[in-house]
């Protein structure tokens, strides 16, 4: 397996150390008469498009990630029980959520080390799965086929390089699950917590587009976006949408979501179509 992500950001930020300094990835500000317009075409069509997270979201793999780092951290001569391995360990875990290879560029130094752990990752995260190690979060494929069934759009993303997110669908068998899936590279090469991939999301489903007036276009505010990091809370945030909601499934606890910008906390997401039922 070869690594696709190119990803230029060097990642700096621990769970305890980010901060949302961004100011927006979009210019949703607005006249008065533009915010009533708005409101009036996006009344009953809340979440028309939602932007869900796999691992730990609505992909249970049993700490893979933790596993295919031991087998990447010690090609590049990280022994398992030693202090600096418990270090990189930490930081792999507080960064759920990132692109892969960012993680590894703040790890190993060069690009060259970050390329080969990477490689190394992705290819044994792929052997785990193939071997049948990952499923659905419970209810998690039921959602997203009433979320579709309700007329919203539905896109999973994923800090993974594609063929890993590929390896995923595959055996799960969702390739045709979703409307569309996009990792770090399909999005210009950066991962959360940058906003790219919920905006190139926004971009290439044509959910810009109000579909009841091609003049006008559709505010980033429908936006869902639904993960289980600080990093997912903060790319929904930084994105603009509306709706930014942690699930209680993966990575984060209730308090680490909420303090990273979530606008609800689910159990899991098989509650969303409920929560996106209701009025706003």
């Amino acid at each position: 397996m070869t690594d696709t992500d190119t990803d230029t950001d060097t990642a700096t930020e621990t769970d305890s150390t980010i901060t949302d300094t961004t100011t927006g990835a979009a210019d949703t500000t607005a006249t008065a008469a533009d915010t009533t317009a708005y409101e009036a075409a996006a009344s009953g069509a809340r979440g028309r498009l939602v932007v869900l997270d796999m691992a730990g979201t609505t992909v249970a793999d049993g700490g893979l990630v933790e596993r295919a780092f031991e087998r990447a951290a010690e090609r590049l001569g990280v022994r398992p029980g030693t202090p600096d391995h418990a270090e990189k360990l930490r930081y792999v875990l507080a960064t759920m959520g990132e692109s892969k290879i960012s993680v590894f560029r703040h790890l190993f130094g060069t690009e060259e080390r970050a390329r080969r752990a990477n490689s190394a990752f992705e290819e044994a995260y792929g052997e785990l799965v193939d071997g049948g190690l990952v499923s659905e979060v419970p209810g998690a494929r039921a959602a997203i086929e009433e979320l579709r069934a309700d007329g919203r759009t539905v896109v999973l993303t994923t800090g993974f390089a594609r063929v890993t997110q590929d390896a995923i669908l595959d055996a799960l068998g969702w390739r045709d699950l979703a409307d569309l899936t996009l990792c770090p590279a399909d999005a210009g090469g950066r991962g959360r917590p940058h906003p790219d991939m919920v905006l190139t999301a926004f971009l290439r489903t044509g959910a810009a587009a109000d579909v009841r007036d091609e003049r006008h276009v559709r505010d980033v505010r429908d936006v869902v976006v639904v993960g289980d990091t600080a990093y997912d809370m903060l790319s929904g945030r930084r994105a603009g949408a509306g709706t930014v909601a942690g699930v209680l499934t993966g990575a984060h606890d209730r308090a680490t979501l909420t303090r990273h910008g979530a606008t609800h906390v689910l159990g899991s997401v098989a509650e969303l179509p409920r929560l996106l039922a209701e009025p706003v």
